[in-house]
Formats: structure tokens, C-alpha cells, sequence
């Protein structure tokens, strides 16, 4: 049943797929026994097929939603790409991409624009300090169009998290901007096709626009690539993690490793540790499924 995953995991966002999709985030050999499959599916009443369509329940209304969320994000996209422009003319910014709901086609009012990071190698933590006292300072810590919680540096671009959530966002994410990082992000990555090996990388990486910097983010970088920058990135680190530990201190430290991970080469700031929770939630559908329609599922891994 390699249709059926997708379509469960994506049912999580109440997000009906077409035909085209599910064999795109599928493991299907072929698009012809992917149809067979599809057909024996919605003939045996398991998933349901409207308006070209495929869904887990017998719901039109998702489908309105779906097109309406599509709407606001054809709306929203100039306004990602003008914050991404933004945020590359930061110090020690190598990559800008585009990732949550919005790198896969949907916003809505409640939304927020999700941006992945890539920093130069032992100044991460200094670039995210900029970034996040800047959102603080100007906008006020609104996150509405400026969430940036998750970076990344150059000299540890794989992704330590595998599994279906994780390569899902790989392979959806929008790169904007990058001189040769998100090549090379994408070729430390390669297992997400293990999980999605129809998916293929969006097209933007093939003409990214490149990261160029201002003469006094130019000028900042000079300074900091001494010994003071190494000081500061230390101890941006350092007090970034503690106030972590105090403010998160109810979350397991396993969770707490994932969900706020922070290392010389990786932050995360999802303290509500969304990747185990669709992992987890797959998994009960999974179940459901096996219950209700004697249908094995290999279950998925955080």
C-alpha cells in the first residue's frame, strides 16, 4: 500500500492530495500501478476520490479548504521572497529556503512564513542572535512573516533526524538564496530518497539566487572573524541554551535534544517538538487502518 502512506500523512494537515502528488511523495514504481492501486483503494471505499481529489474521509469541504489555502499562498509568496532577500544580507547568512506549509503550497490566516537557515561554519549562533534580536527589536517578536527557528552551518549540513517528516521538509523546502550551499545541503542529504524517491528537488536550485551582502554587513563580518567573534558565538550559545533548560525545563531530555537542539552547528526552536508528534500521531493512523481494514503499515520512526 505505498499510495496510502502519503495520503495518511498528509490527512494530518487535512490535506487532500491529487493523483500526480501522492505518487510524488510515494514509493511507487511506476504512475500505472499507482492508479491501479488508487482505484482498488476508493473501489473498496478505504479512501474516498472527489473532484479529483483523494482523501481519507468523505469530506468536500477539505478540498475547499485546500484550494483556498492554495490561493493565499500564491498571495503570500512575494512577500516570503522579499523576507528572504532580508534575511540573506545578514552576517554569516550562506542560505535562505522557504519551509513549513507554505513551502508546500499553503497559508492560511493562521499561518506563518517558516524559513530554514544555513550560517557560515563557527558563527551560527552569532547570525541567529542578529536575526532573533532583530524580530524582537523591530517587529516587535511577532513571527507572523519572520520565523526563523531552525539553522543550520555549512560544516555539518546532514540532517541527524531521519525519517518521513523530516525528508518530507527536505524535499519541499523553497531554496531563495545561496552560493552553493544548498547543493551541497542536498548532497549530504541524499537519504531523504530513500523515503520520497519520486520527489525530486525543487527546480529554484538550479537558478538560486546568489547571497550578496552589503558593505556594512561586509564591514561587521570583518570584525567579527577574530577572536571576538569565537567569543561571542560561544556565549550566544551558552546563554541562548541556558534560558532554554529554565523555560522548557518540563520536556524529557531526549525531547528536549530534538526539539531544541543547540550545538556549535545546529539550533532548533520547536518546543513543541512537532516532528515527533506527526510521527506519532502517523503511527495511530497506521493503526486504524490496520483495525479497520486488516492493513499492514510499516510504522514510522522519530
Amino acid at each position: 500500500m505505498t499510495l496510502l502512506k502519503p495520503l495518511l500523512y498528509f490527512s494530518l494537515f487535512r490535506y487532500p492530495l491529487t493523483e500526480e502528488e501522492l505518487y510524488t511523495y510515494s514509493e511507487a514504481t511506476s504512475k500505472e500501478k499507482a492508479k491501479e492501486e488508487l482505484d482498488g483503494l476508493v473501489k473498496d471505499r478505504i479512501i474516498y476520490k472527489i473532484n479529483g481529489f483523494y482523501l481519507c474521509e468523505d469530506n468536500p469541504s477539505l478540498i475547499d479548504r485546500r484550494l483556498k489555502g492554495n490561493k493565499m499562498a500564491e498571495e503570500i509568496y512575494a512577500k516570503a521572497e522579499k523576507v528572504s532577500k532580508f534575511i540573506s544580507k545578514f552576517p554569516y547568512v550562506e542560505g535562505v529556503g522557504i519551509s513549513g506549509s507554505l513551502s508546500k503550497g499553503y497559508y492560511d490566516e493562521d499561518g506563518d512564513i517558516d524559513f530554514f537557515i544555513i550560517t557560515s561554519k563557527k558563527r551560527l549562533w552569532i547570525a541567529r542572535t542578529l536575526l532573533i534580536l532583530y524580530k524582537k527589536i523591530f517587529l516587535l517578536n511577532s513571527r507572523k512573516y519572520f520565523c526563523v527557528n531552525y539553522f543550520i552551518s555549512t560544516n555539518a549540513l546532514e540532517i541527524d533526524e531521519k525519517n518521513r517528516f523530516t525528508a518530507t521538509e527536505l524535499l519541499t523546502m523553497i531554496p531563495m538564496f545561496g552560493n552553493g550551499s544548498f547543493h551541497e545541503f542536498y548532497e549530504q542529504n541524499e537519504w531523504v530518497h530513500k523515503f520520497l524517491p519520486n520527489k525530486k528537488l525543487n527546480d529554484r536550485i538550479t537558478k538560486l539566487d546568489p547571497v550578496k551582502k552589503p558593505v556594512f554587513t561586509k564591514l561587521t563580518e570583518g570584525i567579527l572573524n577574530t577572536r571576538l567573534g569565537d567569543f561571542l558565538d560561544s556565549f550566544f550559545m551558552k546563554i541562548t541554551f541556558k534560558k532554554w533548560k529554565v523555560k522548557f525545563k518540563s520536556l524529557e531530555q531526549e525531547q528536549f535534544n530534538v526539539a531544541l537542539k543547540t550545538t556549535k552547528n545546529v539550533s532548533k526552536h520547536h518546543p513543541m517538538n512537532f516532528q515527533r508528534r506527526v510521527i506519532e500521531r502517523l503511527n495511530e493512523k497506521y493503526d486504524e487502518y490496520q483495525k479497520n481494514h486488516n492493513i499492514h503499515l510499516t510504522k514510522e520512526y522519530a
